[in-house]
């Protein structure tokens, strides 16, 4: 070969590698996109709201609903029950939510959208969307549908963090109260850490209380701060009569982070479990039982073939004489102290499956520290059906 054809094969070559590089790196980037590994949320506040510290607190609040409130939807929702004739009836109910993208997706409360049959949307107007459930987490009342297909122009509501969080500062609520839609009030935290329950009675970790009025229809609506970034997910109110009296409550933002992911890739949230039941020593306490320790989870039943059957743990049982023998107690885990059902639901929904977590546990005068590997568990996917 001459030095002129040794150049072109060359220069051929280097083409060919820059080509497949460029298509590998393409097909890559595919990949990513499709596995859903690429679920990012905005965070910066919109361009329409100005540094609140250089305009008045009224003009902050014109300012944050006017960016926001185009992108807090308001939800229908359609159902048919059977009636005890044979015959069907229809239930319809609605709530807030709020976009989370630019495809169409919404955030909500679980049980805004739970046993729905049908779904509809609508940002203000006549205007109303089709929309289909996309995943649901009963434990934390959190769900995402989506709007299909998603129109142009979605307005995207930021989020924020709701781990830096103050009491006293300012907050607000949009949403539709009572069907009336997209209402905006005000407020501050009242409260952090606020030990609410989800409709199946599971604990949610550290929910925001706040004065800003909630009334029905706000479900699923958010709780911004200042900067119009989402805080926090309006869930529930204190009231005897069912209104506001200045008591709401809202799942944090930060939990919400957490569980949209998993929503949108796979429809439920796999959480990490232990295979136990209890009840908590200071309960018994109070009974009158006299036991061996002052504080700590009493197991009764260890899943056979679960985590900590595999670790070791131990029920209650029954001794030859026929007398019942007291089971593990629990009293951290990681170091972390454990009261009770509640506190190994808390510590466990931050860890992830696959975990080995340090369970330290009373048995019979001595303490033990045993190592559990965690395997996951995920609620049952509710089934939406879409009525045409």
């Amino acid at each position: 070969m001459s030095a002129r054809q040794i150049l072109l094969l060359a220069f051929a070559a280097a083409l060919i590698a820059v080509g497949a590089t460029t298509l590998l790196f393409s097909f890559g980037s595919l990949v990513l996109d499709r596995g859903g590994s690429t679920v990012s949320f905005a965070e910066q506040a919109p361009s329409g709201i100005s540094d609140p510290s250089a305009v008045s607190d009224e003009q902050n609040s014109i300012e944050i609903y006017k960016s926001i409130s185009p992108g807090v939807a308001f939800i229908n929702t359609t159902s048919i029950r059977q009636d005890m004739w044979g015959g069907t009836q229809e239930g319809k109910g609605n709530g807030s939510g709020s976009v989370i993208d630019s495809n169409g997706h919404i955030l909500t409360n679980f049980h805004v959208i739970e046993g729905a049959q049908r779904l509809t949307v609508s940002f203000g107007g006549d205007k109303t969307y089709p929309a289909r459930f996309v995943g649901g987490d009963p434990d934390t009342d959190l769900a995402v549908i989506k709007i299909e297909p998603p129109p142009q122009g979605l307005t995207v509501v930021p989020l924020g963090d709701s781990d830096s969080l103050s009491v006293g500062q300012k907050v607000l609520a949009i949403g539709n109260p009572f069907g009336l839609d997209r209402t905006l009030t005000t407020g501050v935290i009242s409260g952090l850490q606020r030990p609410i329950r989800a409709r199946n009675n599971q604990p949610i970790d550290a929910a925001i209380q706040t004065d800003a009025s909630i009334n029905p229809g706000n479900s699923g609506g958010p709780l911004l701060d200042k900067f119009g970034r989402m805080i926090g997910i309006n869930s529930q109110i204190l009231s005897p009569a069912g209104g506001s009296v200045g008591v709401g409550f809202a799942v944090p933002v930060n939990t919400a982070k957490r569980v949209i992911p998993q929503l949108i890739q796979s429809g439920a949230v796999v959480r990490p479990k232990l295979g136990i039941e209890g009840v908590g020593i200071e309960k018994l306490k109070a009974r009158g039982l006299d036991l061996p320790v002052e504080k700590g989870l009493l197991l009764y039943t260890v899943t056979n073939g679960g985590p900590s059957y595999a670790a070791g743990l131990q029920g209650l049982s029954r001794g030859s004489d026929g007398e019942v023998v007291l089971g593990d107690v629990i009293t951290s885990i990681d170091g972390t102290s454990i009261g009770d059902l509640d506190d190994v639901y808390r510590y466990l929904d931050k860890k992830q499956v696959g975990d080995t977590v340090q369970v330290q546990v009373f048995r019979t005068g001595r303490t033990l520290t045993l190592p559990v590997r965690l395997v996951g568990s995920s609620a049952s996917r509710p089934t939406q059906r879409r009525i045409r």
